[in-house]
């Protein structure tokens, strides 16, 4: 196939916009799907992303396209909409030439729709706008084509209405991908180039590659370099995905499909590394990759078996090719054994990946509280950066902690700016500025600590703007801060895996929450159990599980009460015997406890 007919695109957008159905027309319009077969989300193969309705891995597609008498080649990359997957959107973006920015008619351009737009813009990609879901009654395209033109500076005159749900307006989408989208560069005579955009595993087949061919051609039986690790494969089978994997003779410049060359180590494959042949190496310049993934979240996997921890191993190895964007080394909690310390880029993709653990590989975990990095400045030595609040510093050993700040853009209805306000002020936000995209929704930008807005942030933004507004962000970097390592101690006894790292305001109120917490379910045993958090040798504050007690007077009637009271001074006397020797057992549903972030503590105390 000539390069000039060739088309790539990737589809971006808020969550919730209609990505996944847009993209089910588009393969219908083509003729890729049997209408036998047909279902909704034909892209979204994993039965966690039909569950919830998002899509979570980007997926491509080859597709036949017929226009003015004259065959394309679209290449198709749908993509994730919610902020965490942001990673997946830049991969996607580097094997095309252009995407089509989607938004609500009702909803409009929200934070994600922004941020999406200037990393295509930042890529070099041709926009096409498209206004989608006009089919709903409180469709408003006209405000929406304003919105875009003012947020986005995309002229309206090029945005296409469409209803993906109806079919509505598809085949004008269609013919501005082949009008507007350029076709690829690249040189075919040139020695090869490829880079890898994406990888999946298969038991059978070993490293599937997901490739974009930049120059030259590749075939199988070509003796193939990956330059960045320096290890040699042979090519075994190429194609495309069509949706369906087919085998094909070649793979020429400009084209996105598929690459087996029997890699079978998990470890020998990085994402973003360019392929060529091995005799052509020392004439080919790498190709520029992405930025690689920044984790901005961090927790501990533990499994709740403790010989389950090579199973535990196993399945993050194959997870982390599926989806490179996540982190992990191993680590050791006295309470909790043998585990891994993994980093995510936010809080829906911790939630995600610990799913897709459990189910793929049918693994109970034990996750420990997330937190995020901090930077150390020590009393001697160069400044470090913490993972985890275990490995936090006496106070005297260090001169100053710094936390990361983030760049937080919101667009709420105007309605809404005062509770907006509040929030983000008592989560410690400075205010930066405010911009009206209409008359009826602005957007709002404050820099705020990142540890302020993982945990229940987004969730009280849908509340207070009726599950309207929405967010996103950017980290600025990392600013000094007074914070303080609250330890949790059980039984006198501190529980590493709870310990956390908070500001000094909050750290009162937050250690109170936890310990209300789990005092609720730890199980009451014979003797009674302190719950104690700690800043230092200072305890803030204290709950108690009381004891069982059982009724050891009740055979005793009659007679004088030092009868009674002899029994009872036994009795304290075995638990004190019992305290000193038996351990607490903390159940696993104690540590998820603790991420609750309930306003309603002191209510179920």
């Amino acid at each position: 196939m000539a390069k000039d007919q060739i088309r790539n695109f990737s589809i971006i957008a808020h969550i919730d916009h209609g990505k996944s159905t847009l993209a089910d027309r588009i393969l219908q319009l083509c003729g890729a799907i049997d209408p036998r077969k047909a279902r909704a989300q034909q892209l979204d193969s994993m039965s966690l992303e039909r569950e919830r309705g998002i899509t979570i891995k980007a997926k491509s597609v080859t597709l036949g396209y017929e226009h003015e008498g004259k065959r394309y080649v679209l290449n198709l990359i749908d993509t994730p909409g919610h902020v965490d997957f942001s990673y997946e959107v830049s991969k996607s973006m580097q094997a095309c030439e252009g995407a089509l920015l989607l938004v609500d008619a009702a909803q409009g351009v929200e934070a994600q729709t922004m941020a999406n737009a200037y990393l295509a813009e930042a890529a070099g990609l041709e926009m096409i706008p498209v206004i989608n879901k006009i089919d709903l009654p409180t469709a408003r395209p006209e405000e929406i084509e304003e919105e875009i033109e003012n947020s986005l500076a995309l002229e309206r005159e090029l945005v296409v209405r469409t209803s993906a749900k109806t079919g509505v307006g598809v085949d004008e989408i269609m013919r501005a991908i082949v009008e507007r989208i350029p076709p690829p560069e690249g040189d075919p005579d040139a020695p090869l180039r490829a880079l890898i955009f994406d990888s999946v595993f298969n038991d059978f087949r070993g490293v599937i590659l997901y490739c974009r061919i930049v120059d030259g051609v590749m075939e199988p039986g070509m003796k193939l370099r990956m330059m960045a690790l320096g290890r040699d494969y042979e090519v075994v089978e190429v194609g495309h995905y069509t949706p369906e994997q087919k085998k094909t003779k070649s793979l020429g410049t400009g084209e996105v499909g598929y690459v087996i060359a029997n890699i079978k180590n998990l470890n020998e494959v990085r994402v973003g590394d360019t392929l060529t042949t091995v005799k052509d190496v020392d004439d080919v310049e790498p190709l520029p990759g992405y930025e690689p993934p920044l984790h901005t979240v961090f927790c501990g996997f533990f499994p709740a078996a403790a010989n389950d921890f090579s199973q535990l191993r196993e399945a993050l190895d194959k997870l982390a090719l599926n989806d490179p964007s996540f982190s992990y080394e191993p680590e050791s909690s006295d309470a909790l054994g043998f585990g891994f310390r993994c980093g995510f880029l936010g809080l829906l993709h911790l939630e995600i990946v610990k799913e897709r653990l459990e189910r793929e590989s049918d693994i109970e975990l034990v996750q420990t509280l997330p937190n995020v990095t901090y930077e150390v400045v020590p009393t001697a030595g160069e400044p470090y950066r913490i993972d985890s609040p275990s490995k936090m510093p006496d106070a005297n050993e260090m001169i100053e902690v710094r936390e990361p700040v983030v760049l937080l853009t919101l667009v709420v209805g105007a309605d809404h700016i005062g509770g907006i306000m509040k929030l983000c002020i008592d989560r410690r936000g400075t205010f930066v500025n405010q911009e009206f995209i209409s008359t009826k929704r602005v957007q709002l930008k404050f820099t705020i600590p990142l540890s302020e807005i993982i945990y229940d942030f987004y969730d009280r933004l849908k509340s207070l703007t009726r599950g309207y507004g929405t967010m996103d962000y950017e980290l600025q970097g990392y600013e000094k801060a007074d914070l303080v390592k609250v330890r949790i101690l059980v039984a006198g006894t501190e529980v590493d895996a709870l310990s956390m790292v908070l500001h000094r305001s909050t750290a009162e109120t937050r250690g109170r929450k936890i310990l209300l917490r789990m005092r609720r379910e730890i199980p009451r045993h014979l003797f009674e159990i302190a719950l104690q958090a700690a800043i230092g040798g200072k305890v803030i504050a204290r709950e108690t599980v009381r004891a069982m007690r059982k009724d050891v007077t009740a055979k005793c009637y009659g007679g004088d009460v030092s009868r009674k009271r002899k029994l009872l001074e036994k009795q304290k006397a075995g638990k004190k015997r019992m305290k000193a020797v038996a351990g607490v057992e903390i159940p696993q549903k104690a540590f998820l406890a603790a991420l609750s972030t309930d306003d309603d503590d002191e209510k179920k105390k």
